[in-house]
């Protein structure tokens, strides 16, 4: 259950409320407040560089307090950390519908599309039978991060300084900040 709770915080990149937690887990509001205190003891006994947050009745998956600026000297892009959960979102499926990766982080997700698009990380086409849109990794996402597990089919130049970025499913350190 704690990994289900993970999962949601990290894919959701925003405060969520118990009673959001519960209905997006499938779980009785009991079982999730277990399951949350559980997670939250595991972060604080780990050293890890995420912690769960808890700010008034919401809570959140992010960067422990002081490495913030460590991210922004890594990463040369300039993204938010909700626009980069969004773009892992998308690299872990490779190519998604507009409408899933909604249904998958909330309707903000349509401002870190635009985002997204503006500094040419995603390409956008149309659904041939829809009204949605496919979206897919463009050529400068992968000119600037070298993803590992990529298919070796996919053609990919390594730049000098690209930025080592592993993504993998259900990590939450698949991303620096996220």
């Amino acid at each position: 259950m704690s990994a289900r709770l993970e999962a949601i915080l990290y894919l959701k990149g925003r405060p969520l409320s118990l009673a959001e937690l519960a209905e997006l887990a499938g779980l009785e509001r009991e079982a999730t407040e277990w399951a949350l205190i559980t997670l939250m003891a595991d972060y604080a006994h780990r050293d890890t560089a995420l912690e769960i947050h808890q700010e008034g009745g919401r809570y959140s998956l992010q960067l422990r307090e002081g490495l913030g600026d460590l991210v922004q000297n890594l990463l040369p892009v300039d993204l938010s950390t909700a626009s980069l959960r969004t773009l892992a979102t998308i690299a872990l499926k490779k190519r998604i519908l507009q409408s899933e990766l909604v249904e998958l982080r909330g309707s903000g997700a349509y401002e870190h599309i635009k985002e997204l698009l503006a500094q040419d990380f995603i390409e956008r086409r149309r659904q041939s039978d829809g009204r949605s849109y496919w979206l897919s990794l463009s050529e400068k996402f992968h000119r600037t991060f070298a993803v590992q597990g990529q298919e070796p089919s996919a053609p990919r130049r390594q730049p000098q300084h690209s930025q080592q970025l592993e993504l993998k499913a259900g990590d939450p350190q698949a991303l620096p900040g996220s």
